[in-house]
């Protein structure tokens, strides 16, 4: 990025520290008070200010061949906000690197807040981003923040433990508007360096969280404070006003995601450490030296064989989770690491993601937009949400079959939930007519899109996936590339109300489980007939209730998944008839819906220490009800299953 100066366009390579609180925009596009923000200096003396919307510099002369980081004292007096100062330069005084931790003869007896700032030495600092590894850092929590973020409509985020920036960046990378704060100058340092790297101009603040709000003005719809940083405050009153300041910056409705490390575990039972979802480096060790109820002293060696030391507090996931309660955060969510895959009993670390949001207030903003889908009935935007979830889509992803998240079809106990769901495929297919690499198949409520992928690798075909969910379609793209077939699957994020294709533009319409969730099903039938090519097939399975089914025993079920009504066998041949449908088959496979929901309970039991590392307790709770509720009233028979097959004439 190109800067104007007197002299011509220059790159920002060098970043300066301000002492003096001033009226400094860091960002192009507007102007807002900040005290310790940075200058951006050229390696050949070009300070830079924003002034009127665009990035303005002079000339320093003095810093012809600086290349060490200076701290810049206050301007001499004359200078005007955004004219520089007179005559070129300010005063500079350079600060010899500090490279050593100085801790005394006592380490374990150093439990003060502002340690930190002394354990963050030069030498230490460029050795961090070997700790954290990148690469495998990213790939180990994969896209869970960016998720999370996402799903709660966020734009504006205050990174407010930036460390070297490999959050920061990459939320840069996603989308988000970052600003990066952090206590250390050196961690910044190298921040806006990594960013440089990376492509971005970082806009960075330096800043202490006790008093935060003396730095930073403006709202954020999110706060976020990773990398075991609030364990650097030793006294509790420095955590209440680091959190109470959090809590300040957000918008009314904003979120806080922080971590820490399982320290209790290593108080507990001792440290034991998987070292792939934080600390990534191959060649770095990071273990506890000395650890009591006060203080967690850790040593990190590094492959030269050089050793740095931090002194931080082990803080108890539920004291931090009722700290944060106390400050006004009203929902707490906490996560164990990040993996689906993940099976071992004891995390490295916890993910607390605190909302100011009351739990019966309405979120005003849903992923990838502020108002949602205009066209989508509030059933389905309902459904929408649910399904965007975290929760939602990590417990599908891990229980329900992997790539098909419908009902499946047993033959025996010992049957899996994927094979019983790929059975339900097979079965379908085997009863459409006709069906070859000619036929244009339209799937509506696609889910992963597993049906789809078997309709291709099976017979060729074409096929069109339309879902509701734009999380579920990002998992059915990624596995569409994986599998080298992305070319023969649409994927397309939609509702089946409103499907946007042109008329008799397919010869097979499929649908596993969704109608359920459509409040106008009269509409999405006629979608379908319309679409539909003459003689074009409609094949389809859904939860339905009996023809007897006492409203007390559906409502429960309807409740859990905000529905006002089932379908019924009836109900949909009544439909079909009257757009002109001729009825091809309906076969009853009810028994296997309370089999499959008992066996998806059964499973969920058997890997809830699988699951509480990526769902919610709250949600894993509410499913084993509601997972019980279909069983109830299927074993009772109030509940139909079974495949519709329909064709136009």
């Amino acid at each position: 990025m190109a800067v104007n100066t007197r002299k011509g366009l220059r790159k920002p390579t060098q970043m300066y520290r301000l002492k003096a609180s001033k009226t400094i925009g860091p960002s192009l596009r507007s102007q807002e008070k900040f005290g310790g923000l940075f200058y951006f200096l050229s390696g050949e003396g070009v300070g830079i200010r924003p002034k009127g919307g665009i990035l303005h510099a002079w000339r320093l002369p003095e810093t012809k061949n600086i290349v060490d980081l200076y701290s810049l004292l206050p301007i001499t007096q004359g200078g005007g906000e955004g004219n520089g100062p007179p005559g070129g330069a300010p005063m500079m005084t350079k600060k010899s690197p500090v490279n050593e931790q100085l801790y005394g003869d006592n380490p374990i007896s150093q439990r003060k807040t502002d340690l930190y700032k002394g354990e963050y030495v030069q030498s230490f600092v460029q050795k961090w981003d070997d700790l954290i590894d990148w690469e495998a850092r990213a790939s180990s929590e994969g896209d869970f923040f960016i998720r999370i973020l996402k799903e709660r409509g966020v734009r504006r985020i205050l990174d407010v433990a930036t460390g070297t920036g490999f959050h920061s960046i990459r939320l840069l990378r996603a989308g988000f508007d970052v600003i990066s704060a952090d206590g250390s100058p050196e961690m910044l340092a190298q921040a806006f360096e990594n960013a440089r790297r990376a492509g971005f101009i970082m806009r960075t603040i330096h800043a202490d969280w006790r008093w935060l709000s003396r730095d930073i003005y403006n709202k954020y719809d999110a706060v976020i404070c990773l990398g075991n940083s609030l364990t650097h405050l030793f006294s509790e009153q420095d955590r209440r006003k680091a959190l109470a300041e959090f809590y300040a910056a957000l918008n009314h409705d904003g979120v806080l995601i922080l971590d820490q490390r399982n320290y209790d575990g290593i108080l507990d039972e001792g440290f034991t450490s998987k070292h792939v979802y934080y600390y990534c480096g191959d060649n770095v060790s990071a273990e506890p030296e000395y650890v009591d109820e006060g203080l967690a002293r850790f040593r990190y060696t590094f492959q030269d064989g050089s050793t740095f030391h931090l002194n931080m507090y082990p803080l108890r996931k539920e004291y931090t989770r009722r700290l944060m309660h106390e400050v006004g955060f009203q929902q707490i969510k906490t996560y164990a690491d990040f993996q689906e895959t993940h099976k071992v009993e004891d995390p490295d670390f916890f993910i607390h993601v605190a909302e100011k949001r009351y739990k019966n207030e309405e979120r005003p903003v849903t992923i990838l937009g502020k108002l949602g889908n205009p066209n989508y009935s509030t059933t389905v935007e309902t459904a929408r949400e649910y399904y965007n979830s975290s929760d939602a889509d990590r417990f599908y992803a891990t229980i329900w079959g992997g790539e098909d998240i419908h009902i499946g079809l047993y033959q025996s106990d010992s049957d899996s939930i994927e094979e019983a769901s790929r059975r339900t495929v097979k079965n379908m297919a085997g009863s459409v007519k006709n069906l070859n690499a000619q036929t244009r198949v339209l799937d509506i409520g696609s889910g992963y899109g597993g049906s789809a992928r078997f309709l291709v690798k099976r017979y060729g075909c074409q096929v069109g996936c339309l879902n509701l969910s734009e999380i579920q379609n990002q998992r059915n793209r990624e596995y569409n590339q994986r599998d080298g077939i992305s070319l023969a699957i649409n994927v397309v994020d939609g509702s089946f109300e409103d499907i946007p294709m042109p008329d008799g533009s397919v010869d097979l319409v499929w649908s596993q489980d969704a109608i359920l969730h459509s409040g106008i099903r009269e509409k999405v039938f006629q979608e379908v007939h319309r679409v539909l090519a003459k003689n074009g097939q409609f094949i389809f399975t859904d939860p339905m209730q009996g023809a007897t089914c006492p409203r007390e025993v559906v409502q429960p079920i309807l409740d859990r998944i905000h529905l006002d009504s089932l379908g019924s066998t009836e109900y949909y041949q009544s439909l079909a008839r009257d757009l002109g449908f001729r009825e091809v088959g309906f076969q009853d496979l009810s028994a296997n819906l309370p089999v499959h929901y008992e066996r998806v309970l059964r499973e969920l039991v058997a890997q809830h220490h699988v699951l509480i590392r990526v769902c919610t307790e709250d949600y894993l709770a509410n499913m084993k009800v509601g997972l019980q509720h279909w069983i109830d009233a299927g074993q009772a028979g109030h509940l139909t299953w079974g495949i519709l097959h329909f064709q136009r004439e």
